[in-house]
């Protein structure tokens, strides 16, 4: 079976732009029309770019047009603060190039996410560790200027622990605060085990809460908010669909490269696959969500790397050496 049409009978959500990409691109093996790519390997990570330009990008890929931007750093599993350091300089570089802040700017932070669930605690555990300023301009605006941006932060939870659309609390907000720009953080789902926890995407298009899950809710953009809205996303966890399938197509071509074994690939039915991955997974279907183990540690890392990352992106005065002393 196509991995487009399990996503699509299990109705799986491609989080990551980069993975849309590879997925239409390996299975056309043609360009996308109106979608250009750009990737530039760094020591400790590979960037890679995504700009969809046209309405045919837009089809094509299933989203807004803009600038999706994913960071690969396999080493964020490493407990190695160099490192660490020198991806959360790469993220903030990033941030910089998407967010054309102006002296006096207004930031409003959005932390999306259950701090109840580990998997979708990113966004709250963001918010956490960032610096947040606004409040600091009543008492000493002078002392501050050309150094902070006023920054203001919410982790306003999720529809079922407030009964509240996440987007009516933000919009609420942005009416009251007059943001210059949202910045969004919260947990994807990703399409290859290798990219939970270690792949960071920031969007210029804003997003949609709980798309990853199948739990989409009103999108955070620049419609809706009135003000450029950036996301940034980290997968943290995987459908139990896509690795189920992948088993079994790991098991098929094992079938068929081994000589003792190829009568029997010849013999299968191709439906059979598709009974077997419908029983394995009932009742849960395509509902089925898989995290690590050590996705605590993970989200703790990322965390990190994400609050530092902002903290230089936004504030002048805060520079690339001495941005841990503003984590919280």
């Amino acid at each position: 079976m196509k991995k487009s049409e399990l996503f699509r009978q299990f109705n799986v959500s491609i989080d990551l732009a980069v993975e849309a990409h590879e997925l239409l691109r390996g299975e056309t093996g043609t360009e996308i029309p109106g979608v250009k790519m750009d990737v530039d390997n760094l020591e400790h990570a590979k960037v890679t770019t995504i700009t969809i330009e046209t309405d045919q990008g837009v089809e094509e890929m299933g989203r807004p047009k803009g600038q999706y931007i994913t960071i690969d750093a396999p080493e964020i599993r490493q407990n190695n603060y160099i490192i660490h350091k020198e991806i959360t300089e790469i993220l903030a570089d990033k941030l910089i190039s998407l967010m054309d802040l102006k002296e006096d700017s207004n930031v409003l932070l959005v932390g999306l996410g259950n701090w109840n669930a580990t998997p979708d605690a990113l966004g709250p555990q963001v918010i956490e560790k960032s610096l947040v300023t606004r409040h600091l301009f009543q008492y000493s605006p002078t002392e501050l200027k050309g150094k902070l941006r006023k920054v203001s932060a919410i982790a306003p939870g999720v529809l079922g622990l407030t009964g509240i659309e996440t987007a009516e609390i933000i919009k609420g907000l942005v009416e009251h605060v007059k943001p210059d720009l949202v910045i969004a953080i919260d947990a994807l789902a990703a399409g290859s085990l290798d990219r939970i926890g270690t792949s960071i995407q920031l969007a210029d298009t804003g997003i949609n809460p709980g798309s990853g899950v199948g739990n989409k809710r009103v999108g955070l953009n620049m419609e809706t908010l009135g003000c450029k809205v950036i996301a940034i996303g980290l997968p943290t966890v995987m459908n139990a669909a896509v690795i189920a399938n992948n088993c079994l197509e790991a098991l098929k071509d094992q079938l068929k490269t081994s000589p003792s074994l190829y009568k029997l690939y010849k013999e299968l039915n191709p439906m059979a696959f598709q009974q077997i991955l419908d029983e394995v997974l009932s009742p849960y279907s395509g509902n089925l969500m898989v995290t690590p183990k050590e996705i605590d540690t993970l989200i703790e890392s990322t965390a990190r790397i994400i609050a530092g990352a902002l903290s230089i992106s936004i504030h002048p005065g805060i520079n690339s050496e001495d941005y841990e002393m503003y984590i919280q």
